[in-house]
């Protein structure tokens, strides 16, 4: 009964005040960001305190803190604004011109370097009041765990074999190439699979723990194993390093086509066969049926198809 009656004095409003003054850890950061008054939003901070038996947030030097509490409703608080948010907005309907969303998107570098920048455009012409967040998709990036909690709407990148329980959009294939630098000897020389395996490789830092990604995973397949001397987390600066250096790139035509009039680079052929890099989106049941969430994948599709005509 305490539980239904305590239930009964939480609104979303104070939901709001609540994970907006523990992720701003300031009172008066927090009155700005939600366009109230200081003396409000310390009311309300007081009721939150009552219901929860806890300070939620205290002075730490300087500044403020949240409390162990505290930092436990950051991500429970995050959940039901963003449950809110897909409710009434697909009860209204969406209407990009009008609506005010946030669209989170995590998305690996290894793709075409001008289909980030032109996705952020697109959403931002057609949607204008609209906010959207690019999240990297990195070492420490447990992707499926952001889908279903919310965190992310959409993942976008390369696997040879997606989740069977996401749902998935094909965006595009990709030859493999191998990019190097103008002065490289295979340039002048050419070269087979043992001088290929012998070569000085760069690779990306895998994008999950435990992730070898899609070349690796092939060689391993064959009983192969190339000679991989550098790694880079930022997919987008290797061209550069790869040109001014005997490194060899492994990637799609697509990534490599972009630079090789940037830099004094040249793409080979690879001497192993490869099967084509799919490119796809990945998304969770939560968000299947949103009309905002259909809306933001059909841009992500119009995007790759705009640059595959290229």
């Amino acid at each position: 009964m305490r539980d239904q009656a305590l239930f009964d004095k939480i609104d979303l409003h104070l939901i709001r005040v609540l994970h907006t003054v523990l992720t701003e850890r300031s009172v008066s950061r927090a009155a700005i960001r939600l366009g109230m008054h200081q003396p409000a939003v310390s009311a309300a901070l007081k009721r939150l305190r009552d219901l929860a038996d806890d300070p939620l947030l205290v002075r730490s030097g300087s500044g403020m803190t949240p409390t162990d509490a505290g930092l436990r409703m950051v991500e429970p608080a995050a959940s039901i604004l963003r449950a809110a948010e897909v409710l009434f907005t697909d009860v209204r309907g969406f209407d990009p011109r009008t609506a005010r969303n946030t669209f989170r998107v995590a998305a690996s570098d290894y793709l075409d370097p001008l289909f980030l920048p032109q996705l952020v455009a697109q959403i931002k012409t057609q949607a204008p009041f609209c906010q959207i967040e690019i999240h990297a998709l990195s070492a420490d990036t447990h992707y499926h765990a952001h889908l279903s909690q919310g965190q992310v709407d959409v993942v976008i990148g390369n696997w040879p074999k997606p989740p069977d329980d996401l749902h998935m959009g094909r965006l595009f294939g990709d030859e493999v190439v191998c990019l190097v630098s103008q002065d490289h000897p295979a340039v002048r020389r050419g070269w087979d699979q043992a001088a290929w395996l012998a070569a000085e490789h760069i690779a990306p830092t895998p994008t999950h723990p435990g992730a070898r990604g899609v070349i690796d995973d092939h060689l391993d397949a064959q009983g192969l194993q190339r000679n991989i001397t550098a790694r880079c987390s930022h997919f987008s600066l290797i061209p550069s390093m790869v040109a001014s250096s005997l490194l060899v790139l492994s990637t799609g035509r697509q990534f490599c086509e972009r630079f090789v009039d940037r830099y004094p680079l040249r793409i080979l052929p690879c001497p192993v066969e490869f099967p084509r890099l799919m490119y796809y989106q990945l998304w969770h049941e939560r968000t299947h049926t949103s009309a905002a969430g259909a809306w933001l994948r059909d841009r992500v599709k119009s995007v790759a198809a705009s640059l595959r005509k290229e």
